[in-house]
Order: C-alpha cells, then structure tokens, then sequence
C-alpha cells in the first residue's frame, strides 16, 4: 500500500468495527529519513509479542533526504498512514528519531530519539549557494591537513541539532514529552544550553551501540560473510553524508587503499551514509562506485551490514559520522580521512574524539599510515571520550521500555526485552558482464624454484596510476568482459570446472597469443585436492595440486608458483613441488607434467612475462619466460 493511501484499519473509519485488536495502545512511528527509520528499527524489538500494542508507521514530509522512506516502510510489511491522517488520529505513543515537520501536531506522548552516536553536530543555516564552485570543490587539501583542527568558539556556536531550544521547542512549548540521552555528560550540555528541556530529558542509552555489543559472539561469523578469511585484515571505510564527509572531502581514499594493499591480505569495505545514497540515487552511488566493486571493494547497502562490518572490523578508517565513532568505542584500530570540527560541538565528546585521532595525509602511502597507526593502539586508546557513548552499556532495551510503556499508562510484559544482534552483512555485487568472478591481478613473486611469496594487487586501481610491484604478471579471469585486461594477460583462468580442462586450455593458449599460461579447474573427488590443469607455452600440459591450503584458498593462485619455477628455470618436465606463502596462507602446489602432455604451439613473435604497470604492454615488446 502507498503511503499516500488513507488507512481504514487499524485506525481510520472501520478501525473499530474490523480490528482483530480494536482495544490496542496504538504507538505511531515517524519516520523522517531510512537514517531515523533504521534508528527506530533497533528500538522497535521493545514491543515484540505484545497484542495489546498496535504500531502505525507514518512518512514525515519535511526532509531533504525522504526518497528511500517508502520502500522503507512498504518491505517492513508495515501499517502505514499519510502524515495528513496521521495528525488527525490520537495516540497513546508516538516515537521519532528526528526533528522537523509538525511534530507538535501529533496527538499523543511523543518519545525522540537521536539518529546516531548522541547529540554532536552544530545547527547551522544553509549558507551555500548552489552552482558556487568555490563551495562544491571535493577534497579541498586546505580543509582535510592533519596539524591542529579550527575549534568553533564555545560562545558564538550555534546550537547543537537535538540538544537546543531551535530543535527542542515550537512557539515557546517544547515538543517531545521525553527525549533520549544516550549519557550524562548530554545532560550537563543541556544544563547549560537550555534548561527548560532539563524535566524532560531522559537518559537511556545507545540502542544501537547495545546490538554492535550483543553481535560480537557472531564476529568470525560476520567476517566470513564480507570475505574476511584465511586471514586476511578488514579495514571499514565510513562516510557520512555531505561535502565535509569523507566521500565529500577524500573520495581517493577507496582506489588508493585498494591500489596499495594485497587483495590475499586484506579486504576493504565501505559503507554509506543512507543521505548519500538516497540524496544522490542508488543507480549513481553504483556508478560512483563501479571501477572500486570491479577491484574488489565490498559495499554495503544503505540500510544494514555496517552494524555487522563494524563488528568484523580489525580498522576504520571514517570520518566525523557516528559509525566511525562506534568503532572506536569497540576499540577497534579507528582513524579519520576527514573530520570538519567548524560543524561539531566542540563540548562533544565525537568533537574530542577528532582531535585525538590520526587523521590521514594524503600526500604519504595510506598502507604505511595505517601499519604505523595501528602499531601504536590500544583498545582503550578513545576511552576518555568513547566512555561517555553511554551510561547504562548493554540496558538500553529495557531503560527505553520502561520509559514507553510509562507513557503509554500500561503495565510492562513480564518477560526480558531482547537485544537483537545485527544482522549477517548481505553487500551490494557486481555480475557477469560488469566484472568477472575473479578482478584482473597483478601478480608478484619472490623466492626460488622450491618456495615463492605471492602478493596480487587489483590491477585496476593501477590504471594511470604509475607502475605496479616490479615484475608482476597480468592474472585474468577467462570470462574478464574487458578487452584491456582479458588481451594482455600473461595467466588466464578459469576456475568453473570444463568437461575437458586440457582441451580447453591448449585452445586458450594456441587462441591467445600474449599468453603465457591457460589453466582450467580439474574435477576431482570429493575431498580430494583441487587441481588445475595448466597449459604452458613450450612447456606442454602440466598439472598443479594445491595440498594442505585452507578451505578458502584461491586455486588460481597455484599458476603463480608455476610462472615462478619457470622463471626461477626449474625443468617442467620433471615433478616438483613449490611451497607457497599467500597472505597468512601457505600451500604445497605440485607441478605435474602430464603423461600424453605435448608441447603448446610456439608463436615465436609473441610472448611476454606480463604488465608491471597498469597499462600493459604489447605482447610483442615483452620477453618470454
């Protein structure tokens, strides 16, 4: 049902006559943005299996970020009114995780909620002119240097949004019946910032914050689900919305994280801001995003997953949204890309936070800045100012349940309320034909003909980006739909099992005149080593079993310690085993030339031992292995 379409039950004109409950407290829900929906969301659990409650859920109509609302509430599989009928109905409850809109016309108790991490930001006026190209430039360097932070002057700051008379009262008469502290010091701040809400200011806790505490016996669980395995580092990258965010001031930090890091050692995931996502569409989000998907960034979508991630989380690299903020009250390794104190609180304990925390430099390698950063923490590292997140750790369900079922004048159920853990990360993927099952990698080896490191990088970060690691080989997924990295590839892939493996990859070979190596997936038993079979210019029909690797072990990587024997000129004609270091993995490959193998086809004005930059070169101009 729309949101636009008046509700006949379970208020309306048939409320009474066809309710299966007409009796219930009826509690009304506005939802401002998916932000305030998804806030909501963690609090709305205090309800379960009471009959005597009825939720309606209402769309506010106010905001700048609504689009994302409806689809919100239609999935939910919620009772939904327009806010015109909304208004018109009594409540017992209402609850809100924002301001704005006429929340004063709202006929019950009303409850609200911050949206995120406490109370932080400052209430300034839309000061910038649209089209004003010196407001829209992302990643102003003057705005983003570490070195000491431009704090506002206590006195002449705006008030601070959910904490001020400008938010908290409508002509003189405050609007919410009780709004939520997640701590104490908020409380002090509103002491001295407006006083006359004190009476109604109850303190309750972080409900979200208790669900990231509840999700950590579920943490390898959650790492398993973003591809944080055979262990490899999860860094999350965390933007809030908005030309200050991280997104808005520091976009390059996702291709260059991805561009300097191994893929077998860690994994990178990025979460959104719902405003960025809703503000700007999904489709361009997605477009924004593509080239980094492509490379391997894992995205999660704008409703849920960054719970989960930050959980699964060993660093975070965010800015001055409330997702970075939880991190480092998880105690997780936590540094900024951007930080824009001018819109703060000062008196904030997120504003403290970012004047302590590391803030990138663009100018030096992000992999050196985070292994150096990381070097120096410790858990309680924020403690000083992560402390004060919340008063009541772990019993914000019940503080929250108390207080509504109080306003609503009815008796609380006899059972504990739950805290429900996040739930299991479900990103965003690209498919065939918008990348391949594998990226295009940049192979690097090191070692002799008995045991070889190997280190990939995406090759497409690289892309006019300078050089990649000094005598890297080009790897290629088979069914790579891109001309620039299938054609030059030096290794082709492919990992879906054929009927006929040594057929097809003799074809690639003779087919593919830049190629060096063609290597299918073998069938074998269940239970038994995996294996490929490789075909390799003037070296015939080998094949490579990988033993001893754990379960997640890429297969493909085993061509690598092919390319190195044949480089370090190991005789292929003979059996040989390689161990090989991937990442915090390590594998014996067994290199097996095949009974009837036969010499592939040599093309003598071809050949080549692959790209060690980003645009590779002819095959033509490299030499052979």
């Amino acid at each position: 049902m729309s949101v636009q379409e008046r509700l006949n039950v379970p208020i309306g004109r048939a409320a009474e006559n066809w309710s299966t409950r007409p009796d219930c407290r009826r509690v009304l829900v506005v939802a401002h943005t998916v932000t305030a929906m998804t806030r909501l969301a963690d609090i709305l659990p205090v309800f379960d299996s009471d009959l005597r409650v009825q939720l309606v859920f209402t769309r506010a109509r106010t905001s700048n970020f609504r689009e994302g609302v409806t689809e919100y509430l239609n999935d939910l599989g919620v009772a939904a009114a327009p806010w015109e009928q909304a208004v018109e109905e009594d409540f017992d409850l209402a609850l809100t995780a924002s301001y704005g809109d006429d929340l004063h016309l709202i006929k019950a108790p009303l409850v609200a909620v911050s949206h995120g991490a406490g109370y932080n930001k400052l209430v300034r006026p839309e000061t910038r002119k649209p089209g004003n190209p010196e407001t829209r430039k992302p990643g102003n360097p003057e705005t983003r240097k570490p070195g000491n932070p431009e704090i506002p002057d206590p006195a002449a700051a705006p008030g601070v949004f959910g904490l001020s008379g400008e938010t908290l009262f409508r002509d003189g008469v405050l609007i919410p019946s009780a709004f939520v502290l997640s701590h104490e010091e908020q409380r002090e701040r509103i002491r001295r910032s407006c006083p006359e809400a004190l009476p109604a200011a109850v303190v309750a806790g972080d409900p979200t914050f208790d669900r990231l505490l509840a999700g950590r016996r579920w943490r390898e669980d959650y790492r398993a689900a973003l591809g944080a395995t055979g262990g490899r580092r999860l860094i999350l990258v965390s933007t809030t919305w908005g030309p200050t965010s991280l997104l808005g001031r520091f976009p390059e930090v996702l291709p260059r994280l991805l561009r300097e890091l191994p893929a077998d050692e860690y994994r990178v995931v990025f979460v959104a801001h719902p405003n960025a996502w809703h503000g700007h569409g999904v489709w361009q989000m997605r477009s924004w995003l593509a080239s980094c998907e492509r490379a391997g960034l894992v995205v999660l979508p704008p409703r849920s997953g960054w719970q989960a991630a930050l959980v699964a989380a060993d660093h975070v690299i965010g800015d001055h949204g409330s997702v970075t903020f939880y991190g480092a009250a998880l105690g997780t390794h936590t540094m900024l890309g951007a930080f824009p104190h001018e819109d703060m609180d000062p008196d904030s304990p997120i504003a403290a936070f970012g004047r302590a925390a590391a803030l990138l430099d663009e100018d030096r390698p992000l992999a050196d800045q985070l292994a150096e950063d990381a070097a120096r923490h410790r858990p309680d590292r924020f403690a000083a100012f992560t402390s004060q997140l919340t008063s009541v750790p772990g019993g914000s369900a019940a503080a929250l349940r108390t207080l509504m079922y109080r306003l609503m004048e009815l008796d609380e159920p006899a059972a504990p309320v739950r805290t429900v853990p996040p739930e299991a990360p479900v990103p965003v993927s690209l498919s065939w034909p918008a990348r391949a099952g594998i990226a295009p990698l940049l192979v690097a080896t090191e070692g002799d003909a008995a045991e070889v490191r190997v280190r990939r990088f995406p090759a497409e970060p690289r892309a006019g980006a300078g050089a990649g690691p000094a005598g890297a080989h080009l790897l290629a997924d088979a069914s790579e739909p891109e001309p620039r990295w299938y054609e030059s590839a030096d290794v082709l892939v492919r990992t879906e099992p054929v009927p006929d493996p040594a057929a097809w990859a003799e074809r690639t070979l003779s087919e593919h005149g830049a190629c060096r190596i063609a290597a299918a997936a073998t069938p074998v038993e269940p239970g038994a080593a995996p294996a490929l079979t490789a075909a390799v210019r003037a070296a015939g029909l080998l094949r490579l079993t990988v033993h001893g690797a754990p379960p997640d072990f890429p297969v493909e990587a085993a061509t690598a310690a092919l390319w190195h024997a044949a480089l370090a000129g190991a005789d292929l004609t003979a059996p040989a085993t390689v161990k090989l270091h991937l990442g915090a993995a390590q594998a014996a490959v067994a290199i097996e030339p095949l009974p009837d193998g036969r010499p592939a086809r040599e093309d003598p004005a071809r050949g080549g031992t692959g790209t060690a930059g980003a645009t590779p070169a002819r095959a033509e101009d490299r030499p052979r292995i």
